[in-house]
């Protein structure tokens, strides 16, 4: 069996702790519990008759004065940039962590979640935040963690571009 470390990184509240529960465990819940470091989730699955074992690491979201901690990124296989399309502000966090983790763990797969598209109507995401983001040639998913809409695509897009990187 195959086992990959992702992370799910972005700023504060942008639903990378939903995204994950959403994905491991298909529940949802509208209570807001802030992840204090890491938290480490598993979830086996099959991507093109491979076996794999997914550990899925829940780093906390950042903010102008709390930084991720480099430790927690090495040994990722790949990671998703989470963007709460509701704040604007999100992209230019997901951006500056983007290059942070290419500085801590070089160039590995990612994927950015454009997420909370059940809040469509509340979004601030523009063609200015959308073109900063598909400028650099990343995959962007839309996503849900309380539809689950889009979540499962995500994962397995992601899981297949580590197993053939």
């Amino acid at each position: 069996m195959i086992k990959k470390k992702i992370c799910l990184l972005g700023a504060f509240a942008v639903g990378k702790t939903s995204l994950i529960e959403r994905y491991v465990q298909s529940v949802f819940s509208d209570k807001y519990h802030a992840t204090v470091g890491v938290k480490v989730d598993k979830k086996e699955i099959r991507v093109a008759d491979q076996e794999v074992t997914l550990l899925i690491w829940d780093v906390q979201g950042e903010d102008e004065i709390q930084k991720i901690n480099a430790n927690y990124l090495r040994g990722s296989a790949g990671f998703f940039l989470v963007v709460d399309g509701t704040r604007r502000e999100t992209v230019e966090v997901a951006l500056e962590i983007a290059q942070r983790t290419v500085d801590a763990v070089g160039e590995i797969p990612l994927v950015v979640l454009l997420n909370k598209t059940d809040l469509e109507d509340e979004w601030e995401l523009g063609a200015d935040e959308m073109e900063k983001l598909s400028a650099r040639g990343w995959l962007i998913a839309r996503t849900s963690a309380k539809s689950g809409l889009g979540v499962e695509e995500a994962f397995q897009h992601l899981v297949v571009k580590i197993l053939s990187s």
